[in-house]
């Protein structure tokens, strides 16, 4: 069955936002309410991070969330990047992340950062593609980075 994926910027409300994290929390290689109360986090997305999603019939089955409120521009952050279980692996996840970076690169940020679970192979092999290396491993978090001005290395 062929679906067609609605791309959106900002569309979905907080009550959305925090539906859509409930539903992906089994897909959190560390689920998220161990680590954040996932209803403030809805909330802060929502009021302070320009979002990228994936719709499909009305449904919000991917979310991007990038916080870009460095002043100097320097470092933009990216805080989820979360697709429903049903809708893995179907390059959505890969599609907000390039809408993130594009976005950050528009506004002349020099660097996107993001921190994930150690233990998340995939998603690690993802940003990887994408040109993001580790910066460093503490724990089990693991901060990586992209450089949005390569003659700048």
């Amino acid at each position: 069955m062929s679906v067609s994926l609605d791309l959106s910027v900002n569309r979905a409300s907080a009550q959305e936002i925090l539906q859509h994290l409930l539903n992906c929390e089994a897909s959190f290689v560390s689920m998220l309410n161990s680590r954040v109360d996932i209803r403030a986090y809805a909330n802060k997305i929502y009021e302070h991070a320009i979002r990228f999603e994936a719709w499909v019939e009305g449904s919000l089955v991917g979310l991007a969330a990038i916080y870009c409120n460095d002043t100097n521009h320097v470092v933009a952050f990216v805080t989820n990047v979360s697709v429903l279980s049903k809708w893995q692996r179907h390059g959505i996840a890969s599609i907000l992340l390039d809408q993130c970076v594009a976005y950050a690169t528009e506004c002349c940020f020099h660097h996107v950062e993001l921190e994930v679970m150690s233990e998340n192979g995939r998603a690690i092999s993802l940003y990887k593609r994408k040109g993001f290396t580790i910066d460093n491993v503490e724990g089990c978090s693991t901060i990586m980075s992209l450089n949005l001005h390569k003659d700048n290395q």
